[in-house]
């Protein structure tokens, strides 16, 4: 639907969820729609720009699919709002600083609080 914002809240700090969630992001926008992506507390995490013992590298090349680091690039090249949660930078002790460009800190509030209509996933 024209006008409408899919918004996506990662809810915890599991490779699993943030790649359905990266992948139900990148297909959205590809469709033409709004998309943001919420990451709530501790999922702030999976926004981190240095790699994670569980990325799985290897498996997903092998695979020919892109690895979290390379997910998060693309949802931000093709305009995918990345949200850091405040209170979990604060919770991870991660600054904006060490989480991948073009993510940006919010809250939950102003997340939800966006103009048009909102088709909302918690992942």
């Amino acid at each position: 639907m024209p006008g409408m914002c899919m918004t996506i809240i990662l809810i915890a700090e599991d490779a699993e969820r943030a790649r359905a969630a990266l992948s139900i992001a990148l297909a959205q926008s590809a469709l033409g729609s709004a998309v943001q992506l919420y990451a709530h507390e501790r999922a702030v995490a999976l926004f981190a720009r240095k790699p994670r013992v569980d990325d799985d590298d290897a498996t997903l090349a092998a695979a020919g699919l892109p690895d979290r680091l390379a997910m998060l690039t693309m949802a931000a090249d093709t305009g995918v709002t990345l949200i850091a949660c405040q209170t979990g930078m604060a919770m991870t002790e991660l600054a904006i600083d060490d989480l991948v460009p073009g993510v940006e800190p919010g809250g939950l509030v102003s997340v939800l609080a966006q103009p048009q209509p909102h088709q909302l996933l918690t992942i």
